[in-house]
């Protein structure tokens, strides 16, 4: 258990730098399978996991650490390991499609490719869904590198996958988690079951839960609905534990956290003039943008204009700044044009939307994610035995 104090939730935590991440967990689960997979004896130690035959992964959407923490009286099974966990640090941008490649992968998104809700595809100039896999490349070539679940696979660990039937096969999950047996669940309660009757036998599995985030989008973390999805959660995973034989690991984790937006403080690059001029495309999310400028324009202009309109409100870097500044991890020459020309991660409860893209449900969203603060990076490993 660490010892160190939880750092304020609007703190900027940059990815990497040595510190416990997503890319490790799977790495180090891996190792404690006995597989031989890169990087994950150091995952291992890192992370403190123990041995074992059998290994279940549960993934939970938006399940911050700090959300966890200062709303944890609707967690009783989860509170007492939350005591004893150490918060690992999500990617930038800090959503779904590139934790949970970063994650799958033990890749960052330099790497993977995976830059955030939606992206612009050098090879069309469009705006391609990372979630949705819309307008996008076949998964396996715009993220190549092999998963965590192939590797373990191919050194002959059963590894099985328990998610909603839709995913079975989507782009998402072929680009972050090919290579496992698909186990296709709907509710909470049967993907559990699905669990159990898997692992039966040694192996891997790893169920993904998806309610908490939507929850919170819809209705924000700090709301009761976001207490009553976290209860449920907690029953289940409680359930779960005792219904695993007994030498099985159970390791909980996220991709990310949330914050919960100030309309207030939102900015709308398809309406606002200086926001928008010199701005052709405007990809990732209204907490992590990336700004891909008209030809011709100098991305140093439109950075500074940007930092002059939104001052504390975001911190604005070009490209090259953003990538030497570690953002996205070591970044791989034909992932660096998907990186915007200039990348914006927001601060506080502020936002910037695009009209032009983006629909008035999504813009209107309560809860949201993608920048670098501690509520949005930070998320829990929780291991039970």
């Amino acid at each position: 258990m660490s010892t160190t104090p939880d750092p304020h939730p609007d703190e900027l935590l940059t990815p990497g730098g040595g510190a416990p991440s997503l890319t490790h967990v799977l790495p180090a689960v891996a190792d404690a399978l006995g597989a031989d997979v890169p990087g994950g004896t150091g995952a291992r130690a890192l992370l403190g996991l123990p041995a074992a035959e059998r290994v279940c992964v549960v993934l939970v959407d938006g399940l911050g650490y700090l959300n966890l923490a200062e709303r944890g009286g609707h967690a009783p099974f989860l509170r007492p390991l939350l005591a004893a966990a150490r918060p690992l640090r999500s990617t930038f941008p800090s959503t779904t499609a590139t934790a949970v490649a970063a994650f799958g992968t033990g890749r960052g998104p330099g790497a993977t490719g995976m830059l955030g809700y939606t992206v612009r595809v050098p090879a069309t100039g469009r705006l391609g869904n990372l979630v949705s896999w819309t307008d996008m490349p076949p998964a396996a070539q715009w993220q190549p590198h092999p998963t965590v679940f192939e590797r373990l696979v191919a050194d002959g660990v059963a590894v099985t996958s328990v998610g909603p039937a839709r995913f079975h096969g989507s782009g998402l999950t072929g680009a972050a988690l090919r290579g496992a047996a698909y186990a296709p669940a709907e509710s909470l309660g049967s993907r559990v079951d699905a669990v159990v009757r898997s692992l039966r036998a040694p192996g891997l599995t790893y169920l993904y839960w998806h309610d908490v985030d939507k929850t919170g989008h819809h209705h924000g973390w700090g709301s009761w609905q976001w207490g009553e999805a976290l209860a449920e959660l907690d029953s289940e995973l409680a359930r779960l534990a005792r219904s695993l034989p007994r030498d099985t690991l159970l390791v909980v984790t996220a991709d990310h956290g949330m914050v919960d937006a100030d309309p207030a403080r939102r900015r709308d690059v398809g309406t606002d003039p200086v926001l928008g001029a010199q701005v052709a495309t405007t990809g990732g999310e209204p907490r992590a943008l990336h700004l891909h400028v008209t030809p011709g324009t100098d991305p140093a202009v439109v950075a500074d204009r940007w930092r002059d309109a939104l001052g504390d409100d975001a911190v604005v870097r070009t490209r090259d700044d953003a990538v030497a500044a570690g953002w996205f991890g070591p970044v791989e020459p034909r992932v660096l044009p998907v990186v915007g020309d200039v990348v914006v991660a927001m601060t506080g409860t502020a936002t910037v939307v695009d009209s032009r893209t983006q629909t008035p449900a999504s813009i209107a969203l309560v809860g949201v994610h993608g920048s670098l603060t501690a509520r949005e990076m930070l998320v829990p490993l929780l291991v039970h035995r």
